[in-house]
């Protein structure tokens, strides 16, 4: 399993959220040393008796593995339920600002946290009385979920802040399912399809989606706020746009391999791929892969820019490790780790999906 991003970590306690780029150290080991280094770690631990995942988690950080973190059993058995679009938490998604706060990306309909009132751009200050200002995303993951309580009916305390007003929120939380893929028509016709996150069959839904599309209508891939997931989801989605061929190419430990298309997308169709600061990972390898093959016109502001690849180690006294083995280009040979992809068109002040309408409108229509 190929994992980008730390979507699926984070779907467990939420929905997705990010790190600040400038997070982490200035230099990291190499993949196969930090690697080994994690596991004898973890390994020199359980045999005095001592907490394995404590000693692996201790050695992550001083790898300069800013993606790389470590779960306790429940916790990535959290882990592989959020691939499948199911977590337990209070539905909200937090990003980090550059100055280091926590601010809510994103409230899930219906979930505790809507119930309770928070909204996007809230600034989320502290979780059970412990600030999240500067925190990696993993721990804030970490705190939401609770560990081993995080069961429905389990409470966690939130202090927010909106226009300088500081509130309070206790919520209990609940069991979540997301929906990481949903379509949609806009004012002229064109067909949007939003995706959220690439969790386990989403990369299907897309294809599904685009097969019922009118054969005639435009597409906007609304990929604004998708901080990854399973590159393999990726590929698929790829795969409804494209006739076979290149996706991206990757590293595993200095190994090259490639990730290709299927044969037999829909090529004629006119596509608009909306992104903004928030498209990471798995999300930018779509993007990126459709944009250098020429299929699709990009447009919003550029993306996180988060193009390294990690991959599971389970470790002696059963937590796992997500580490960084290698990192990812596009078609074109580019780098998009720290960079991000950059649009081909600024969205501007203005509506996004306005403005890709009007792209697609000088794409012209299928023939």
């Amino acid at each position: 399993m190929v994992v980008t991003g730390v979507a699926a970590a984070q779907l467990a306690c939420g929905l997705p959220g990010d790190e600040s780029p400038a997070a982490g150290h200035a230099a990291a080991q190499a993949p196969a040393a930090a690697h080994d280094a994690v596991v004898e770690a973890a390994a020199r631990a359980e045999a005095d008796g001592k907490s394995g995942a404590d000693a692996a988690a201790e050695a992550v950080s001083r790898s300069g593995d800013r993606w790389g973190t470590v779960y306790d059993p429940e916790e990535y058995a959290a882990f592989e339920q959020a691939l499948d679009g199911r977590y337990t938490g209070v539905g909200l998604r937090v990003r980090a600002r550059a100055d280091g706060a926590a601010e809510v990306a994103r409230v899930q309909e219906s979930g505790p946290a809507d119930r309770a009132g928070i909204r996007p751009g809230d600034l989320l200050r502290a979780i059970d009385g412990r600030s999240v200002t500067g925190l990696p995303s993993t721990e804030v993951v970490r705190l939401l979920r609770g560990g081993a309580d995080a069961v429905p009916g389990s409470q966690v305390v939130l202090a927010t802040e909106r226009s300088g007003r500081a509130r309070v929120h206790t919520l209990s939380r609940a069991r979540l399912h997301t929906e990481s893929v949903t379509v949609g028509r806009l004012p002229h016709g064109a067909v949007r399809i939003k995706v959220t996150a690439f969790t386990k069959g989403s990369g299907a839904e897309v294809r599904s989606a685009l097969a019922a599309a009118p054969a005639r209508a435009g597409l906007v891939l609304d990929l604004r706020g998708n901080s990854g997931g399973l590159v393999s989801e990726a590929v698929t989605a790829a795969s409804a746009l494209l006739d076979g061929g290149l996706v991206a190419t990757y590293d595993v430990r200095g190994e090259p391999r490639a990730l290709h298309a299927r044969p037999g997308g829909d090529t004629g169709r006119p596509v608009v791929v909306l992104v903004d600061g928030a498209t990471m990972s798995a999300a930018e390898l779509l993007a990126g892969a459709l944009q250098d093959r020429g299929r699709a016109v990009v447009v919003g502001s550029r993306t996180y820019g988060k193009g390294s690849v990690q991959m599971p180690t389970r470790l002696p006294g059963g937590s796992v490790a997500e580490l960084t083995v290698g990192h990812y280009r596009t078609p074109s040979g580019r780098g998009l780790d720290g960079r991000g992809l950059t649009p081909d068109l600024d969205a501007g002040a203005g509506d996004a999906s306005e403005r890709a309408e009007t792209v697609l409108s000088g794409l012209g229509s299928p023939s």
